[in-house]
């Protein structure tokens, strides 16, 4: 563990000096007004890459536990721990009275993510505490930043506590696959258990119901529309597809991996390029989270609602879905070999990444030039001048690798577009 946890601190050095010195951005947009130059160590930048740097250990993350629910605890709280300070903005949940003005902001934020983060990964705790304890030396003793440290725990303490009995920790029941056409099969070759089964029933961050902007069914079988995705997906998503392009193929294996983790990174460019205040950054990273944490329950609630079957199932089995405008494959594989174990429809990667997209114009603007490396295709960057053509990408993707029909696509880019806009338009807002 001790040398696990020396690994992760250097991780989080390598990944705070990396984002900075390679992000080539440039933006033709104003800087939102009032904002300030950012302290030479952003608190909710700094622990934003922490929690990444733990998230991409090998056995960290819960394996049912959606991470982008421990994302929006975590910068919730940094956020009402800023924000009952600098009071510019509306709080997300947290008021507390009397709170000094003069209170040290970056050691709310602080000790608010410290303590977050030690109740949602206690193994990381010594790493932590360190962690913190740097950061707190940086502050000059005194009332302001106890004062600042105090706000920092209740806030922490509360928000856990709201997130507390979330329906996130119950026991995920297990998935049994019916026998009909269209309807959602373990896939091979590995046919792992459908994953985070209980997600739709999860609390919402800001949504009223995890329902609530729920997509229309999915084509029909028979159909025209059905058909001409089933086609693209068998001809570009194939593992040894002669169809797609040498450029489609490094798109689909780029963006295959945590989708909220890649958002996150763009977004740390982005606050760093406009020269974030610690407030507007908590703020950023709390919207740009809560988004992503409802999406991700709007998508779950929506995939098991419909139940649709991956490209895999469909195209190995089309003989049996009663359209004869499909030619059954039995041997087809995806580039990527395995499937992502849930139902096709909606696509997760095109919800979450309309949602940050959305987040990131609503607060930048459109326009805006930078690059994009992944953690699944090391030395390769991508370069994008607008927040929604990373976007697009991304969910395209899912077709190059063969996981998805452009169906899945397009209902994900509605939803994720959907949910970020009504919480962009809804909380945190500017008093």
């Amino acid at each position: 563990m001790v040398k696990s946890l020396i690994a992760l601190v250097l991780l989080c050095a390598s990944l705070s000096v990396g984002a900075t010195a390679s992000a080539s951005s440039t933006t033709d947009d104003e800087v939102n007004p009032g904002a300030s130059s950012a302290q030479s160590v952003n608190s909710a930048i700094e622990w934003n890459r922490t929690l990444l740097a733990i998230v991409r250990t090998a056995g960290a993350q819960p394996p049912t536990i959606h991470s982008t629910r421990n994302f929006a605890i975590l910068h919730a709280a940094v956020y009402d721990a800023v924000n009952n300070i600098d009071g510019t903005f509306s709080p997300y949940f947290v008021r507390i009275p009397n709170v000094s003005g003069h209170a040290s902001t970056p050691a709310a934020a602080d000790q608010a993510a410290h303590d977050a983060l030690v109740a949602l990964y206690p193994a990381f705790q010594a790493t932590l505490d360190a962690e913190l304890q740097q950061d707190l030396a940086q502050i000059p003793d005194g009332q302001n930043k106890a004062d600042g440290i105090a706000v920092g725990q209740t806030v922490a303490a509360q928000i856990l506590s709201l997130r507390s009995n979330d329906g996130s920790g119950v026991t995920p029941s297990p998935f049994t696959p019916g026998n009909q056409p269209g309807g959602y099969q373990l896939t091979p070759p590995n046919f792992a258990a459908a994953d985070f089964t209980q997600w739709p029933q999860v609390t919402p961050f800001a949504l009223a119901r995890a329902d609530e902007f729920r997509p229309g069914p999915p084509p029909e079988l028979t159909s025209d529309s059905y058909t001409r995705v089933f086609d693209e997906v068998k001809s570009l998503g194939f593992i040894n597809s002669t169809t797609r392009t040498p450029e489609q193929t490094l798109i689909g294996t780029f963006w295959n991996g945590n989708i909220q983790d890649f958002w996150n990174e763009i977004a740390q460019t982005a606050a760093l390029r406009h020269h974030l205040s610690l407030a507007q950054s908590a703020r950023l990273f709390a919207l740009l989270n809560i988004s992503l944490a409802d999406t991700a329950i709007a998508f779950f609630d929506a995939k098991y609602t419909y139940q649709f079957w991956r490209p895999v199932t469909a195209i190995q089995m089309a003989g049996s879905d009663g359209n004869p405008s499909t030619e059954p494959n039995p041997t087809w594989l995806p580039l990527t070999t395995k499937t992502a174990p849930d139902p096709s429809y909606p696509g997760a990667h095109s919800a979450i990444s309309a949602a940050g997209a959305e987040v990131l114009r609503f607060y930048f603007g459109q326009r805006f030039t930078f690059d994009v490396t992944s953690e699944s295709l090391a030395g390769v960057t991508r370069h994008f001048t607008s927040f929604s053509a990373a976007a697009q990408e991304a969910g395209l993707s899912r077709i190059y690798a063969g996981q998805h029909f452009r169906s899945d696509h397009v209902a994900g880019k509605d939803l994720g577009h959907q949910v970020a806009e009504s919480i962009d338009e809804t909380i945190l807002l500017p008093k």
